[in-house]
């Protein structure tokens, strides 16, 4: 999974929280990255019921999801393509399939959960920091496309239409976790929260006595002059960049972040941060703005609702700072 570079800092300016509300923090290892959870409970015993019940569920969803795992639902669903099969899937796996595909088609292709097949071949390429060869890519790009899946909401059944065809859940899955945790730290009676996988954010309400909460976004270095700092409730914030993963090669600079059209990864310096109203949306809309640009994602900003967007783009040598109205 993608480690993002968003790094928070939750200030709470005044302690004299309601007696009946405590703040509790949990950490540990999840999907490749650490995940954290604060909120407020009545007592111990609640707080620690509830964390329970979120990581027997997270641990569920990278079972589910993750296509490092052998094994994996995705990795069972991925090895039909091509036979013809429906495949029977979890409403979890049917939902965050379906939650891709809709990007995917709102962004033309800038998002592919079926980018598998080239993923790999870039994370080979980034880890041993050897290009991948023009027959490797033109293989890999075979077995890409979107347009492929098909999805049968009647049976919750997928089908992968070509050969070779590889299922990635990497730029959603996270922002998709920390939906779900939301949803059993709700069902647990927790309102007040605030989650962390990897740098995907989700709130929910603020904390005692708070207007909200305070996230500090930026690339995770001490003098960074372009930090947001913003005062948020019941909303989701992810940033993707290239300041640590990239390869360089013939004297280029590729990203990890990848066009999923060219199978490449993009070949100028660029931070998204997007504020969403829940994580799977801000994780999947920063690649898709990432690969648009700030020329193209101006226009693609209207198909995407309730979504707000901070771009740094150095491209040719111009570094060009925009952000959608409200972030002014």
């Amino acid at each position: 999974m993608k480690r993002l570079l968003v790094f928070f800092m939750v200030c709470l300016c005044s302690f004299g929280v309601l007696a009946q509300s405590q703040r509790y923090t949990f950490e540990r290892g999840l999907m490749g990255t650490q995940f954290r959870l604060i909120f407020y409970a009545p007592d111990s015993v609640t707080a620690k019921q509830a964390v329970r019940a979120v990581y027997a569920h997270m641990d569920t969803l990278n079972q589910i999801m993750s296509d490092y795992l052998d094994g994996s639902e995705i990795n069972r669903l991925s090895e039909t393509a091509g036979s013809g099969r429906w495949v029977r899937v979890s409403p979890e796996l049917f939902d965050v399939l379906s939650k891709a595909l809709w990007v995917a088609n709102k962004s033309d292709g800038r998002f592919d959960p079926t980018i598998g097949p080239l993923s790999q071949l870039w994370r080979r390429a980034v880890r041993r920091q050897q290009f991948p060869s023009k027959t490797e890519l033109k293989h890999a790009r075979q077995a890409v496309g979107y347009r492929l899946v098909r999805l049968d909401s009647t049976t919750c059944s997928v089908q992968l239409v070509r050969n070779g065809m590889k299922l990635d859940l990497g730029g959603i899955g996270q922002g998709f976790a920390v939906d779900e945790a939301l949803k059993v730290l709700h069902s647990n009676s927790l309102r007040s929260v605030l989650i962390d996988l990897g740098g995907d954010i989700l709130v929910g309400d603020a904390p005692p006595d708070q207007s909200g909460w305070r996230i500090d976004v930026g690339s995770g270095k001490a003098a960074d002059a372009d930090t947001l700092t913003l005062v948020l409730e019941n909303a989701a914030i992810t940033t993707s960049g290239d300041t640590y993963r990239y390869l360089e090669y013939k004297g280029r600079r590729y990203s990890h972040i990848m066009d999923p059209r060219s199978g490449l990864g993009l070949r100028h310096f660029v931070r998204a941060t997007v504020l969403a109203p829940d994580g799977w949306r801000a994780d999947a809309l920063t690649k898709v703005f990432s690969v648009a640009g700030w020329r193209k994602s101006r226009q693609l900003l209207k198909h995407f609702s309730h979504v707000e967007l901070y771009l740094l783009e150095n491209k040719s040598g111009r570094l060009r700072r925009w952000k959608s109205a409200a972030f002014k």
